[in-house]
């Protein structure tokens, strides 16, 4: 047994409570169960597994069993493996993979199963091609593992790999306490206790030998190759008893992986090129201005810094507006830059929307040969479509961070579409359009909630059907015109001066919309976007009900949502202690005790600047029908335990809900996203007012609030079900689908002709 307690008590005080609460418990002097050796006997190894998988697409794993990490912990053997076969950068085996249009993905890793036994692991994604060349890509993973054998041991990876892991260790994120005493009291298991928390973050030793142990053990007579591909239907000859899943196993031999070596194409494999993003010094910048600029508006924003505690406005121009918040909580050395893209043009039809999306996978695509080196030094990136353009984020230490943002908007800059990539990322696209059926009921459901809910939000199925019919052609012509109209909001964050912050925003206005021929125009008065959202009605409860995508799914599935307001800050503050005093006691009764689900979820819900609730429900129990009522019951008895609940209770769950209130981000990547949140969403909340309005706040006010939106039949109560049927509830899915509504019911038979018909709540822009 190892215990961990994490608190702000003294050791005296933890002492005794560990003594007090943990007295009964006798040590009788047992050891940890060990299973010494390998599970595996030689019939388990050399085997290629065809397995028949749910959802669209080809995957390959390859896995050798090995010595668990942990007992060269200082050496990190595995670290450098995965280091080395998982790298992306020019030469690495997913380049050379990615380059033959094979692959879209590539990671290795270990995978622990005990304290004597692990795996190496290889995972792919393959393209439909590269499905074609299996033995092929086998090959060359045995080419690079040869490679690697050749070149020996290089004391230069394995330095920079050690320099990475120290700047990490040093300037580690907080991490929530759940998780910090679980990683300990595992690592209590693995470790000598100096090294409990410490555990394997720090790469020490050098040990040539014990690395080449290790890859000595990738070796063809040891591996166990599965493969996945819906292509093995009626291909196979066995299923497992759990699952049902449809597999088979053929023997291979090591002549046989000889032989898919020697047919594999000859290219260019090669060890990586030494880091330029590993940070060499790291220090703490200050973040305020030295002088204090005389007139304007500018003294106004930089006189306001010294005391600044939420993001401030720094600049505003037709181009842009830069928000700024100096890191004045973590003292790290590291830097959060945010910049949304707003481009009406992308969002003008489910062949725009599909089309930017391709357009930001590409741009990670190219950006991958260079840019993954950042991602080892611990820079990360990502470029993501939205609901009104796509947005860039970057996020590390900010010593090499400038270079990694030049890099990204140049890229952005001059895109052109290479059209064999072009077609790869196509087609990763379809099959993830493809897979959205097979995601579980409760997602389903939500996606049907925002596309009732949000005024631009786009079908999947319009998006899938759009596909087919762009060609690498059809993007080269839109970017272009994506980004002839566009407004850049910015965010930038942590250990940056903001002379800097603006230095940077005005290099990207420089690209962008500077020079004789500018690639963005700044966007007219009418073309600024919104994000609206569909106002129910009050007194209505309004019905959408839906068969399951997945046909042989047996969940069904309920989201339950009451709409309660356009943003106010004393609405806010009562739903947001709903939420908090409903959300056990609802997974007790609707998940323990009527055994509705496991998935039993009450959470308050934010669409665009509109606040509510939704409980979300998942069962193969009972249709979403039934839930439905049983949400309404147990609001009925919420609200007679709520005329009956004591005042120190009540009392009691205000001050919970300002120790919620009251707790600091853990890291600044945490603080960043909750700011670019608010935003987003142009609302700042402040703690010190809702603290206060929460201490103000009577029980009496509550009650009147939860009455009048919450309660069933509450006359400004508006609310929204949606209800996804799986294949047990089909019949009940008939029955629904015919029954008249109940008076004040309202049944959606049409997303689309429903929204249309409906006023929108305005703009919170």
């Amino acid at each position: 047994m190892h215990l961990v307690i994490y608190g702000r008590e003294k050791l005296d005080k933890i002492q005794g409570l560990v003594e007090d609460k943990f007295k009964e418990i006798r040590n009788i002097d047992r050891s940890c169960p060990r299973f010494t050796g390998e599970p595996f006997t030689s019939e388990h190894l050399q085997i290629l597994v065809r397995t028949v998988p749910i959802e669209e697409g080809h995957k390959l794993r390859l896995v050798w069993p090995i010595d668990p990490e942990f007992h060269y912990y200082k050496e990190g053997p595995c670290r450098y493996l995965v280091h080395l076969i998982g790298h992306q950068a020019e030469g690495s085996l997913y380049y050379i993979l990615k380059t033959l249009g094979w692959a879209t993905s590539l990671f290795a890793c270990e995978s622990q199963y005990s304290l004597d036994f692990s795996c190496f692991e290889v995972h792919i994604n393959l393209t439909d091609a590269g499905h074609g060349h299996m033995q092929d890509i086998v090959g060359l993973l045995f080419k690079y593992i040869s490679l690697l054998q050749k070149s020996g041991v290089c004391r230069w990876i394995f330095d920079e790999l050690s320099d990475v892991c120290e700047t990490k260790f040093h300037y580690q994120d907080k991490i929530q306490p759940i998780d910090d005493v679980v990683d300990i009291s595992s690592n209590m298991q693995k470790y000598p206790p100096k090294d409990w928390l410490v555990r394997s973050s720090l790469l020490s030793i050098f040990s040539p030998d014990i690395i080449q142990m290790m890859l000595n053990k990738l070796s063809p007579n040891k591996v166990r190759i599965f493969w996945l591909s819906k292509k093995f239907e009626s291909l196979t000859n066995m299923v497992e008893p759990w699952y049902g899943t449809a597999y088979s196993i053929e023997r291979i031999t090591d002549s046989m992986i000889q032989e898919w070596i020697a047919a594999s194409p000859n290219e260019n494999l090669h060890l990586p090129a030494p880091n330029v993003f590993i940070p060499t010094y790291q220090h703490l910048k200050s973040c305020f201005p030295k002088k204090k600029k005389k007139i304007g508006l500018t003294f106004v924003i930089r006189s306001t810094l010294n005391q600044v505690k939420c993001p401030v406005l720094l600049r505003k121009s037709p181009y842009s507006t830069l928000w700024y918040k100096p890191d004045t909580m973590f003292f790290t050395p590291k830097a959060y830059i945010k910049i949304h893209f707003k481009c009406p043009h992308a969002r003008a039809s489910p062949e725009a929307k599909v089309l930017t999306y391709i357009f930001t996978e590409l741009l990670m695509d190219y950006l991958n040969d260079y840019a993954y080196y950042a991602r080892v030094a611990e820079l990360n990136y990502e470029i993501n479509s939205t609901i009104s353009g796509f947005q860039v984020t970057l996020c590390g230490y900010s010593h090499k961070l400038r270079i990694l943002m030049d890099t990204v908007v140049e890229k952005i800059a001059s895109f052109k579409v290479k059209a064999n990539r072009f077609s790869v990322i196509k087609e990763m696209v379809t099959k993830e359009y493809q897979n959205f059926k097979f995601e579980q009921p409760s997602e389903q459901a939500m996606y049907y909630c925002r596309l009732i809910l949000q005024e631009h939000s786009l079908p999947w199925m319009e998006k899938l059907e759009a596909l087919p019919h762009l060609e690498a052609e059809d993007l080269a012509k839109f970017v272009p015109m994506m980004l002839s109209r566009a407004f850049l909001e910015c965010y930038t964050a942590g250990n940056l001066e903001s002379n800097e912050a603006e230095s940077m925003i005005l290099r990207i206005e420089d690209v962008f919309f500077k020079g004789s021929n500018p690639i963005c125009h700044p966007l007219f008065p009418s073309q600024h976007l919104t994000k609206r959202v569909v106002k129910l009605e009050k007194g209505k409860h309004y019905i959408y009900p839906v068969e399951g995508l997945n046909p042989s799914d047996e969940n069904s599935s309920l989201v339950h949502y009451i709409q309660v307001h356009r943003d106010d800050f004393m609405l806010n503050v009562k739903l947001e202690l709903f939420t908090l005093i409903a959300k056990q006691p609802a997974f007790h009764q609707l998940s323990s005790v009527e055994q509705l689900g496991y998935i039993t979820v009450l959470l308050q819900r934010n669409y665009c600047g509109i606040h509510g609730v939704q409980f979300i429900i998942q069962s193969t129990v009972k249709g979403p029908g039934h839930i439905d009522l049983r949400v309404e019951e147990f609001l009925k008895t919420f609200q007679n335990k709520l005329d009956e609940m004591p005042d120190d209770e009540f009392k009691s769950n205000v001050n919970t809900l300002i120790d919620k209130k009251l707790e600091k981000h853990k890291n600044l990547e945490e603080e960043a996203d909750f700011y670019w949140t608010e935003i987003a969403d142009r609302y700042f909340s402040c703690k010190k007012i809702i603290i206060a309005a929460l201490r103000q706040l009577t029980q009496q006010e509550y009650i009147d609030f939860f009455n009048e939106h919450i309660k069933v039949g509450a006359p400004q109560k508006r609310t929204l079900s949606v209800r996804v049927y799986g294949h047990p509830h089909s019949s009940e899915y008939a029955s629904d689908t015919r029954s008249p509504v109940q008076p004040c019911s309202v049944k959606i038979d049409d997303i689309f002709s429903f929204r249309r018909s409906q006023p929108l709540y305005g703009s919170f822009k």
